[in-house]
């Protein structure tokens, strides 16, 4: 039975998590059931692993999941683990569980992993006798790879002689294959505009938090030296878009004879503020360097990306930090652990507008670091200009102040909130009006394309 898979939607939590309730009826009267039926998935763990992009469904011919994988990236190394595979007891034995299985796979080579994990069990049919249909092999739980997974049996009193794990090695992918690339999102956790260059670009200070959400880049070799655009981004031809002039920009400074099909999966708003063309730029140019094997270092690539827009040296460098000059001086920031609301209120605000706005605050004392850290510098000198120009930005501005300060992230227009609770964030989101659409994500110090980086660069060492 083939059904479609897709990436899940946060919508699809409750649903998901019913469809794991079913399926664990079937495990009555086995020795798990005491510890099955005592567990259930929490929301928000699944929720997040959702935003990541790390849940696919399988549908129905009406359009309603009927199974699920997901994957956990908490394992070290190049291994990624099956956090959860279920199907819906009425759609058992048609092959739902082994397409969820080998798409989750396929993505994972296509990311760079070289290796699947999963505990299950050894004597129910569709666990182990299933797995190892599917290219998995039983391997020592004692392993230091398996201790996270022991210590969460542990807490949840599941019995340890009932549980045996099992791993899937991954070929690297062939020279002609797709590979999978994150572009994180960014917030701009304050802005000030200090000065105006000579050259008519404007001095600022801000402090960039990556996030562990965002677009994702697939990428594939070509021989012909063709950089083509496989797949339609709304609104933007490809002559523009910043993904395929990053890729011909280094083609021409490297002068390689490579080209590259470019395949972008936008989840970040256009317009927005939160850097969605800028980091698909730093993707490419990342992932390209190294596809391409042009051994070119971070500095050159940074100064490439300078040439597409201020913003993309920081998603290139890969480190949340405090940055003047126009964005480009950066200096790497450890931030506390917080979650955020953002909110897309779905009105594109044009910054090249507002740096020409007559009321725009263009000689701010310059901030320092302390003061940002201490919370006296949190404000954004757009949010003013934008609030007076754009009425759905400044509903949304105020209906997120209701659970806190709401803050504009760079020229907007999405708003966005700090927390320290995911649960929290995620029941704010959960509230979102109709008019606006709301995403719940987590801070990152270390960009999740540099974790892609190493695992790609030891992909390609394999080959």
């Amino acid at each position: 039975m083939s059904l479609p898979i897709e990436r899940a939607d946060p919508s699809q939590v409750d649903a998901l998590c019913a469809i794991e309730r079913q399926a664990v009826q079937l495990f009555r009267g086995h020795p798990a059931w005491a510890s099955y039926s005592a567990l259930s998935i929490p929301p928000d763990l699944l929720l997040r692993a959702i935003n990541r992009g790390l849940v696919w469904v399988a549908l129905s011919e009406t359009g309603a999941p009927v199974g699920f994988v997901w994957l956990d990236t908490e394992l070290v190394g190049d291994a990624i683990g099956i956090a959860e595979i279920d199907v819906l007891p009425q759609y058992g034995r048609r092959g739902v569980g082994a397409a969820l299985l080998e798409h989750a796979c396929e993505w994972a080579r296509a990311a760079g992993y070289r290796r699947v994990d999963l505990g299950t069990l050894a004597d129910v049919r569709w666990n182990a006798p299933f797995y190892a249909q599917h290219g998995f092999v039983t391997v020592d739980k004692g392993g230091p790879a398996f201790a996270l997974a022991r210590q969460r049996d542990r807490e949840n009193g599941f019995p340890d002689r009932l549980r045996v794990f099992m791993s899937r090695a991954l070929a690297p992918p062939a020279n002609d294959a797709w590979t999978v690339w994150p572009a994180p999102a960014k917030l701009n956790l304050f802005l000030r505009i200090t000065g105006r260059r000579a050259d008519g670009y404007h001095e600022l200070q801000t402090v960039f938090r990556l996030l562990d959400w965002g677009d994702e880049i697939r990428l594939r070799r070509r021989i012909d030296g063709e950089i083509r655009r496989v797949r339609e981004v709304p609104g933007v031809p490809a002559q523009d878009d910043l993904a395929v002039r990053a890729a011909r920009l280094l083609q021409r400074y490297a002068g390689v004879t490579a080209g590259v099909d470019i395949e972008v999966e936008k989840r970040i708003p256009m317009g927005g503020g939160l850097g969605g063309g800028s980091s698909d730029a730093a993707t490419v140019l990342v992932a390209l360097n190294l596809l391409w094997r042009l051994d070119l270092d971070q500095d050159v690539l940074a100064e490439l990306g300078r040439q597409l827009g201020a913003d993309v040296p920081v998603f290139v460098r890969g480190r949340s930090a405090w940055a003047e000059g126009i964005g480009e001086q950066l200096s790497p920031l450890a931030l506390p652990s917080r979650h955020y609301v953002v909110l897309d209120p779905h009105e594109p605000v044009p910054t090249a507008a507002l740096f020409q706005a007559p009321e725009l605050t263009r000689n701010a004392p310059r901030a320092t670091i302390s003061s940002f850290v201490s919370g006296e510098t949190t404000e954004n000198a757009f949010a003013s200009v934008v609030r007076a120009r754009h009425p759905r930005v400044a509903a949304a501005l105020d209906w997120l102040g209701g659970f806190g300060q709401a803050r504009l992230s760079g020229s907007g227009g999405c708003v966005f909130l700090e927390m320290r609770s995911f649960a929290r964030a995620a029941a704010i989101a959960a509230q979102c009006p109709a008019a606006f659409t709301a995403q719940v994500a987590t801070g990152v110090d270390v960009s999740p394309l540099q974790d892609a980086l190493v695992r790609h660069r030891e992909a390609t060492q394999a080959t």
